[in-house]
């Protein structure tokens, strides 16, 4: 089976895998006959079947991606456009594949998602963005518990997570995320000098990294309102150097957007609660 897309000329935005299409073809979902695959531990397969929904298979997105350089005022905070425009498209690329994989199974959503960058050593200068999780079916609804748009949702909820948000008649809408590619100030050597020895603020500093978590935050928040979510769970910022030298840094926040249910799609009363086991033993 081919590697690449379904042609030379095709646009890298709209280009899909073919690799995967006889795993797929073969997993439930696509298949009546087939087998699942999954991410999932065994007491996630359980409460994930407790909710009322099935794990259909392992779904993956991938996209290899150059960095390119983008030249910084050496002295100035400032983001770096350029950058932080690569690391979104890469991102997107990746989580986009994913989605495709799990429509293609039919699911409703896809739960676990995890997003992660490698490096290889055939090439330094770029970047592999990794997306990954598990597609999933509703047993009882199928298609209630999509996004707006009438795709799968994606969310990076642990399944216990998930089945707490569905009790609370809740459910996930996509997992979102903000970033910004920041370039920090150099100090120069008459300023270390002068602090040398001095308890006090980098004002100049805080105000750098304030500007780019902010960013970050506020494009995280964006994304939300795009997809009509009501809200954000599990909010994390992360950041990270990556390859661009240590004043360069990306600043990337994340979390999984929700939106409420109607009264009948929740999850019943009578349903059994997970519950949390502390060992006494030394």
């Amino acid at each position: 089976m081919p590697m690449f897309g379904r042609g030379s000329g095709a646009d890298a935005s709209t280009w899909e895998p073919e690799a995967a299409g006889g795993r797929l073809a073969h997993t439930a979902g696509a298949d009546p006959a087939g087998v699942f695959t999954s991410d999932l531990s065994v007491s996630e397969y359980v409460l994930l079947g407790e909710a009322g929904f099935e794990p259909l298979g392992f779904v993956v997105g991938s996209s290899i991606y150059h960095i390119g350089l983008q030249v910084a005022r050496w002295g100035q905070n400032q983001e770096l456009n350029m950058l932080t425009q690569a690391m979104y498209n890469a991102r997107e690329l990746a989580m986009a594949r994913m989605r495709a994989e799990a429509d293609q199974l039919g699911a409703d959503g896809i739960v676990g998602v995890n997003l992660r960058m490698q490096a290889y050593v055939w090439g330094q200068d770029v970047l592999e963005f990794l997306a990954t999780g598990t597609a999933v079916r509703s047993l009882a609804s199928a298609g209630a518990h999509r996004a707006p748009d009438g795709r799968a949702f994606t969310s990076d909820l642990s399944a216990q997570d998930f089945f707490r948000l569905l009790a609370a008649g809740a459910v996930p809408v996509a997992f979102v995320l903000g970033t910004c590619v920041y370039h920090i100030a150099h100090q120069s050597a008459l300023q270390a000098l002068r602090q040398a020895g001095q308890n006090q603020e980098m004002v100049q500093f805080t105000q750098g990294i304030y500007e780019a978590r902010e960013l970050s935050l506020a494009r995280m928040q964006a994304e939300a309102t795009q997809v009509q979510a009501s809200g954000i769970v599990g909010v994390g910022v992360q950041v990270a150097n990556h390859v661009w030298g240590e004043h360069a840094t990306e600043f990337l926040a994340t979390g999984t957007a929700v939106r409420r249910l109607s009264a009948e799609h929740r999850l019943p009363d009578t349903s059994p609660k997970p519950t949390f086991t502390l060992g006494l033993d030394r």
